[in-house]
This record gives structure tokens, C-alpha cells and sequence, in this order.
């Protein structure tokens, strides 16, 4: 199979699922933010609430309708792109992207009809009940999702079968429960959050600077600064547990994102800054934080994080295993029910290798036949892009915590300060609306080139995942997908503005009507009822 198939599969997988990945964290975040305003306005009654979530709603709406259209064309290119990965491991990563459609995107398609069709057919306890379900179901789509890809960069709860030449379940339990889609979760869903309050905070603040919809401005603005604030210190803290999972888990991506080249001795000290040279094998210009990466990476003051050196020279032997299950799973397919007991054995005590062999695949058809040069060349291969790696985690990291400190100063401004904002501070609101999905597209470009060159990590190599396509089949389809991503985006960029300048819908008889219950509980109170004061009081 030619690479450059390989290549442009992958960067038609990657235009797709970070172009869909533009919607997704604000569809999770709106749905939580949309279901609190609705919480608000059933406790106080105040129709600036309900208007509050109706406005924000819409906005959800879009963005809702953009992402399944987006997501439905991703998840076909599993069947049309990947065919191989497909078949290799169809039998996991199809049972919870299976059980996403059927349970989460059913339950949040079903809701998401009754939040904007039942304002006027349900009571009002039981919207809020429909638009607590609406984020329930995202949420839930998430998980589903994230436990598939969690899957693929910890591959547990099943084993390879020589008999059917397929990764097989052996435990759904563990592939539910898995640690790495666990935090996978909980990290993706925070950053979610954040991303609506920024966005929220954003159009709320552009209120503000054209007098215009006060009211539901600086609400809006105490919501999501509460929320903003709980999310991004959230989204940190949830990180360090990515950290700490991929430090045994994936160990060569923690330390390609570290460019930590040698194994240093305990604790490891954090590069804040440098420039890998991946040739040279050493960071240049670099700034260490001492002990912060041996904390961050082990939680101890004792235990070594190895470096990419010593875990390319383990994966070497790997390879050097992997090459004796190839040998073994091969006398197994030749002689099918006749195979020797000793090949099962010795494959069944090589066989977590097994994809280690495949690795050498790139360099010659038999990997029983690779030479010790090409061996070396596949060890190297395990070593993902570390220049891209460092940065966009570093950036990641320095723009999450740049969220931390302005949901604080946005917090402390709509709780102490009477919800007053300085006009500077209006415009840096609305100048960092798209910083959080800046964020977010880096958190998943090192998720997934960090996991590089594996489809399935330790299993299953990019390489040999790929559908047997022509390169013009992909060249045309990648230009199709890219002018269709490009209509759509076009379409919700310019449904979000209308509707953003359109501003609220106010209803006017429920306003008014609040309004004079309102003033008559205050002529009640002033004098007029049970509990007016005597003249002599």
C-alpha cells in the first residue's frame, strides 16, 4: 500500500473530526448553561430567565443541528476510509459508538424537539425536566464516544484471536471503566463547558458595549462566570489525571509532549519552554521547572519518567517479540486445527507484541525477513512529531489557565461589584471568544498525532488501517468534504450572527404580567396588606 494513501486518509480524517469538533464542546456546554437559566427561571419565575434560556437555546439549536451533520459523515469514514481498522477491531470500537446512536443521539434528538416545540404544551417542571434530558443526552453522546477513543489509546478488555485474525472483547467492563477514557471524559466535557462560558461571557459582553439587552447581559454574565470558573479549574485539575494516566498508559507520548529525550533522574523537572530537534534528539533554549513534571507524571518524588531513548530501544525488542508471534500466528493460519500446541503457546507468549511486527509492514511485506536496519527504522517510528506535540500542549495548557483568570475576574466583578464591568474588559470578553476551541482543537491534535503511528496503540499501526482507495478516490472526496465543511460553516457562522444580533425574543404579556404582580406585592408590602404597618408604628 503507498504511504501517501495512508497520509491523505489521515488528513481527510483530521479536516473531519477537528471540523466537527468546532461544535461539539458548544453544544455540551450550552446544553448545562440553557438547563440552569430554565432551573432559575422555574425557582424565581421571572421571565427575563425564561427569555434568558429561550435566547440561548437558539443558539444551542444551531450549533446542535451542525454537529450531527458534521459528526454522521465522520463516523462513515470508519466503513469507507478505514476498512481495515474496521474489521480488525469492529467488534470493540463498534459497541460503544452503537450504543451512543441508539441510546444518547436518540435521547437528545427526541428532548431537543420538545425544548423548542413544548413551551406551550408542557408545565414548566416538566420543561426543565425535557431540557435537563437534552444535556443529559449530549453529555451521555460524549461518553460514548470518548470510551471508543479511549479504547484506541488503551487498548484493554480484549485480546487478538489467531483463529479469526481479529481484536475480540473479552470484557466490556473494562473497556467501559477503562482509565484513560474515564479521564478522557471528564477532560473533554469541562473544556466544553468552559467553551460556553467564554462564549456566553462573549456576546453577553458585546451586549453590554451596545446598551443593549442589559438585563440579560450581566445575568448572563454571573451564570457563566460561575460556571466558567468551576469548569476551567476543573478542566486543570482534570488534565493532571490525564497526565498521570498516560505515564503508564502511553508513555511515549508523555514524553514526546515533554521532549524529555534521556530518562531524567527522580523527579523530572518540566520544560516550560524550547525548541525539539527531533534529528539531534535534544531541546534547544530550554526552561526547566524542577520536580513539576515527576509530580505531575508520578505523583511522587521517586519514580522515573523514561525518555523517548529508552522507550525507542524498548519498543526495539518489541519488535524483536512481535516478530516471534508474526512467526507463530503464521504456522497457526498455515496448518489452521492442525497447528502444533507449541506454536499456540509461543504465540499466546508473544502475542501482546504482535502489532510491534506489524510495524515493520512500512518496510517489507514478511517481517520475518527484516533486516536489523529496518527493524531500528520501525523502533524510530514510534516516536510521534515532537516539535508539534510540545507546542500545542503548551499552548493548550497556557490558555487554560488564561480562562482561570478571567471566569475570576469576571466572578468577582458580577458578585461583589454589582455586576459593573470597565469597558476594557467588555472588549478583551469579546476579543477571546474563539480562544477556548483554540484550545480544545490543540487538546485533540495531541490526543491523536501523540498516539502516532498507532490506530489502535500497541496494536494496530496507522499504516496498515487504511482502506485500499486510489489516490484520485481521496483527493476527490477530500475537496468535496472540504467544500461541504466550508457551506456548513458558512451557514452556521451567519445563523449565529443573525440570531446574535437579532437579539432576545421578549414576551411581552408574560413580562408585563410579572411586572404588575410584582408591584402588587410591593404596594402590599408598603401598606396596603396583611402586613402594613400602624400609624402609630
Amino acid at each position: 500500500m503507498e504511504f501517501g494513501l495512508v497520509e491523505l486518509s489521515r488528513l481527510q480524517f483530521a479536516l473531519t473530526a477537528m471540523y466537527h469538533f468546532l461544535f461539539v464542546p458548544l453544544t455540551l456546554g450550552l446544553s448545562i448553561l440553557v438547563a440552569i437559566m430554565e432551573t432559575v427561571y422555574v425557582m424565581t419565575n421571572r421571565p427575563i430567565w425564561r427569555q434568558m434560556t429561550k435566547f440561548w437555546g437558539t443558539l444551542f439549536g444551531i450549533n446542535f443541528v451542525l454537529g450531527v451533520a458534521t459528526g454522521i459523515t465522520m463516523e462513515f469514514q470508519f466503513g469507507m476510509n478505514w476498512s481495515y481498522y474496521s474489521h480488525y477491531v469492529g467488534d470493540i470500537f463498534g459497541a460503544p459508538l452503537a450504543i451512543e446512536g441508539l441510546m444518547a443521539f436518540f435521547m437528545e434528538a427526541t428532548f431537543v424537539g420538545l425544548f423548542f416545540f413544548g413551551w406551550d404544551k408542557l408545565s414548566k417542571v416538566a420543561h426543565m425536566i425535557v431540557t435537563w434530558l437534552v444535556a443529559l443526552g449530549s453529555n451521555f453522546s460524549a461518553l460514548w464516544i470518548l470510551i471508543a477513543n479511549g479504547w484506541m489509546q488503551n487498548p484493554v478488555g480484549a485480546e487478538f484471536n489467531p483463529d479469526t485474525m481479529r481484536m475480540e472483547m473479552t470484557s466490556f467492563f473494562e473497556v467501559l471503566f477503562n482509565e484513560v477514557a474515564q479521564a478522557k471524559f471528564v477532560h473533554t466535557v469541562s473544556a466544553g463547558y468552559v467553551t460556553a462560558a467564554i462564549f456566553v461571557l462573549g456576546v453577553s459582553a458585546l451586549y453590554l458595549l451596545q446598551d443593549r439587552h442589559k438585563d440579560l447581559a450581566r445575568r448572563s454574565i454571573a451564570v457563566a462566570a460561575a460556571f466558567g470558573l468551576a469548569s476551567a479549574l476543573s478542566v486543570v485539575l482534570l488534565g493532571d489525571e490525564s497526565g498521570y494516566s498516560a505515564s503508564h498508559t502511553q508513555k511515549m507520548k508523555l514524553a514526546a509532549i515533554e521532549a524529555m529525550w534521556d530518562t531524567e533522574p527522580a523527579p523530572a523537572s518540566f520544560t516550560l519552554v524550547g525548541f525539539p530537534d527531533q534529528e539531534a534528539r535534544e531541546t534547544h533554549y530550554a526552561i526547566h521547572i524542577p520536580w513539576a513534571m515527576g509530580l505531575i507524571g508520578t505523583r511522587s518524588l521517586t519514580e522515573e519518567i523514561p525518555g523517548i531513548n529508552e522507550l525507542v530501544a524498548e519498543s526495539e525488542a518489541k519488535i524483536r517479540r512481535g516478530i516471534i508471534a508474526y512467526d507463530a500466528l503464521m504456522t497457526i493460519r498455515e496448518q489452521r486445527g492442525d497447528a502444533p500446541a507449541e506454536a499456540r503457546f509461543v504465540f499466546e507468549q508473544n502475542s501482546d507484541d504482535l502489532g510491534y511486527a506489524f510495524l515493520l509492514k512500512k518496510y517489507i511485506d514478511d517481517p520475518r525477513e527484516a533486516s536489523e536496519a529496518q527493524i531500528k527504522m520501525a523502533a524510530d517510528d514510534t516516536v510521534p512529531g515532537v516539535f508539534p506535540l510540545f507546542w500545542a500542549f503548551r499552548i493548550m495548557v497556557a490558555l487554560g489557565f488564561s480562562f482561570i483568570a478571567v471566569m475570576l475576574y469576571f466572578f468577582v466583578r458580577a458578585s461583589f461589584y454589582r455586576m459593573q464591568f470597565p469597558r476594557w474588559s467588555l472588549y478583551a470578553a469579546v476579543a477571546i471568544i474563539p480562544t477556548p476551541w483554540i484550545a480544545a482543537e490543540m487538546g485533540w491534535f495531541v490526543a491523536e498525532f501523540g498516539r502516532q503511528p498507532w490506530t489502535v496503540d500497541g496494536v494496530l499501526p496507522t499504516a496498515l488501517s487504511a482502506s485500499h482507495l486510489s489516490i484520485a478516490d481521496l483527493l476527490i472526496t477530500l475537496a468535496g468534504f472540504i467544500l461541504f465543511y466550508s457551506v456548513l460553516f458558512v451557514i452556521e457562522v451567519s445563523l449565529m450572527v443573525k440570531y446574535i444580533r437579532k437579539g432576545p425574543y421578549q414576551d411581552v404579556a408574560e413580562t408585563e404580567a410579572w411586572q404588575a404582580r410584582h408591584e402588587h406585592r410591593l404596594r402590599t408590602h408598603d401598606g396596603q396588606g396583611p402586613f402594613a404597618s400602624t400609624p402609630a408604628e
